[in-house]
């Protein structure tokens, strides 16, 4: 089918892009800029090691050094341990089996450690990430071949050639926790044969929805579910509610939230707790220390020693057969009692459940899933729910070509076009006051949105307004190019100095232990340096650092605060806004205050943009835009 193949084409175009890019970062810098990175620990010490599936070597590591350093090291990726003495040849890979705090584990491809490991300083380096593209491939190919069959609806739905199903004789529900248009969503879900679609716009309680979506679905068909997210942490989000709600939740993969009570959910720590799995412990010590009692035979030795040594690993390698044979049984078992399996979208065919199939899969965040990436879970079911809000940002993408040909437009946004009956709305929000909101229901939402009164009008204090814009337009702001990024020195002085006048106000209502929570964000990475070191240089701020953050746009959604100030640092002559033009980003960017929302910009060179243009208008209306030169 062409639908496929095209998106088989554009993957590729990806993989190749991002391949290319990862290669530059890799073999153009050096070890401290990968670090900086987040692509390399170093330098690491070995903690530990194990032998594990398959007779391969697991050995825990840990970060020495850099601590605070973020990474991108998760489970499931591919990784190389290597020596500092000779990195082109003293390195060996595997797979992330585990990665928690600064600790991670290991599987390599030997069954020892090569004697390098004990010079030099080691580290672990990302390889670039092959498998999750594999995964998407064969999962595209093989919807590929299923759509050739008359008997699958699902792909022909989602494809745009069949209508979904629903069928109408469902009790009606009885939910006082949620509100209309959420119990709606739940009976759209209950009803749907095939597909059901759930559009949440920011603070209108997505989660709390589908939670009581997916509790009812299992008393409805006594089936195992699949809930799946793109990313760790959303997939962490859900687990925990459904958890709290009594369900038996098993999460396949690795928190990335690293709670207690989200690692009581993965298989490897109910695994480890079964009572089964007493024996097998001993077992496992014992096969251990044969495998270490080998190693103290050198291979160069007599024939006996050779023979004593090799008795030693046969009696390891039989010991651990039984041992892998209990594990199986154990996670065969735990499988069996889960009512949902909650893993990320390539996460769902990991070794542990590949097999399983499922009646109804739910894909949390649509919005920001690659579609390749949905065929995974999607080929695994016979119905399922996509709930997102393709209002907002779309999933990153490595290749600009495959992007403008259609990656970047996901399955949820497809099928909201394609299927308007099966698309329900959430349209209360529990989050902003009602001005803050108001633009973003206008030009996004249809004006459908509408305020839950216990936010509607909530403020800062009596009087203060909920929304303003600063209009630098005249003040002679120029941005600055500044790599691939712009910078804006003097609108960030601008915005701490505003910024520093409310709190300084805020200060006669509030104790700093209750102060309002604070976020700056712009959709520049140097901007976003620029105002962190201003930020930090004004003394009348720093008793306020603990509820203050300062981050890129991106890194914001799904997040919320008090306040939110927004630096929109773009000013030229020429009217340039470069990718400001993206409003889905200004949709997260605007949605994420709760009672406070400041935008300064330039409305000369925004206003080319009818967004832009518009929400000045708005503004206006409000009584909340002022000139810049109030606060110079």
């Amino acid at each position: 089918m062409d639908y496929f193949r095209n998106l088989l084409q554009l993957l590729k175009r990806e993989r190749e892009e991002d391949r290319i890019q990862y290669q530059k970062l890799t073999e153009t810098t050096s070890i401290t800029e990968r670090r900086a990175n987040g692509l390399t620990w170093y330098p690491i010490a070995i903690r530990g090691s194990e032998l594990g599936r398959g007779d391969y070597l697991t050995v825990e590591v840990e970060r020495t050094t850099h601590q605070d350093t973020p990474h991108q090291f998760r489970f499931g990726v591919p990784a190389v341990l290597f020596s500092n003495h000779d990195p082109k040849n003293d390195r060996v890979e595997g797979t992330i089996s585990h990665q928690s705090g600064d600790r991670l584990k290991l599987s390599l491809r030997v069954d020892e450690l090569p004697d390098w490991s004990r010079d030099g300083k080691l580290g672990v380096e990302l390889l670039f990430d092959d498998n999750s593209y594999d995964e998407m491939e064969q999962a595209l190919k093989t919807a590929d071949a299923l759509s050739q069959k008359a008997n699958h609806r699902l792909i022909k739905i989602l494809t745009g050639e069949q209508s979904p199903t629903f069928h109408s004789e469902q009790p009606e529900l009885f939910m006082p926790q949620l509100n209309p248009s959420q119990v709606a969503a739940v009976q759209m879900i209950m009803s749907a044969n095939e597909l059901a679609i759930v559009h949440g716009p920011p603070g209108t309680g997505k989660t709390t929805t589908l939670v009581q979506a997916i509790k009812a679905l299992i008393r409805q068909n006594n089936q195992k579910l699949l809930v799946v997210a793109p990313s760790n942490t959303a997939v962490d989000l859900l687990s925990e509610k459904l958890h709290e709600q009594g369900l038996n939740v098993l999460r396949i993969g690795n928190p990335a939230r690293v709670s207690e009570r989200l690692t009581a959910l993965t298989l490897d720590y109910k695994v480890s707790q079964h009572p089964h799995m007493k024996e097998a412990r001993k077992l496992k010590k014992q096969a251990n220390e044969f495998r270490t009692m080998a190693h103290k035979y050198k291979r160069n030795f007599g024939k006996a020693e050779r023979d004593q040594r090799k008795a030693l690993f046969d009696e390891a390698h039989r010991l651990l057969k039984d041992v892998a044979a209990s594990e199986q049984y154990v996670t065969d078992d735990l499988i069996a009692k889960a009512q949902v399996i909650t893993a990320t979208l390539v996460g769902a065919n990991h070794y542990t459940v590949r097999g399983l199939t499922y009646h109804t899969v739910v894909i949390d965040e649509a919005g920001q899933a690659l579609e390749p990436a949905c065929w995974i879970p999607i080929l695994k079911a016979q119905k399922v729910v996509l709930a997102g809000d393709h209002c907002q940002l779309p999933p990153t993408i490595k290749s600009t070509e495959a992007a403008r040909q259609g990656l970047n437009t996901t399955l949820l946004e497809k099928g909201v076009a394609l299927h308007p009956q099966a698309v329900s709305l959430l349209n209360e929000q529990y989050r902003m006051h009602e001005h803050i909101m108001g633009y973003s229901s206008q030009v996004f939402y249809q004006n459908n949105l509408k305020a839950h009164t216990s936010v509607a009008r909530h403020a800062l204090f009596e009087g203060d307004p909920s929304l303003v814009f600063v209009d630098t337009a005249g003040c002679g702001f120029e941005e600055k190019p500044d790599g691939t990024s712009s910078t804006n020195p003097e609108e960030a002085a601008l915005l701490v100095r505003h910024l520093t006048q409310l709190v300084a106000g805020l200060s006669q209502y509030y104790a700093p232990p209750d102060f309002p929570t604070i976020a700056v964000i712009s959709p520049y990475k140097q901007q976003i340096a620029i105002l962190k070191d201003q930020i930090q240089h004004t003394p009348e701020l720093q008793p306020y650092r603990a509820s203050l953050s300062v981050n890129t746009i991106d890194s914001f959604q799904g997040q919320e605060r008090d306040i939110v100030y927004i630096s929109l640092v773009r000013s030229n002559t020429e009217g340039e806004i470069g990718f400001l033009a993206d409003i889905r980003r200004m949709n997260v960017a605007m949605t994420r205050a709760r009672k406070k929302l400041v935008i300064v910009g330039d409305s000369a060179t925004l206003a080319g943009l009818p967004f832009y243009a518009d929400f000045v208008t708005y503004a206006e209306a409000l009584n909340t835009y002022y000139s810049a030169w109030e606060w110079l």
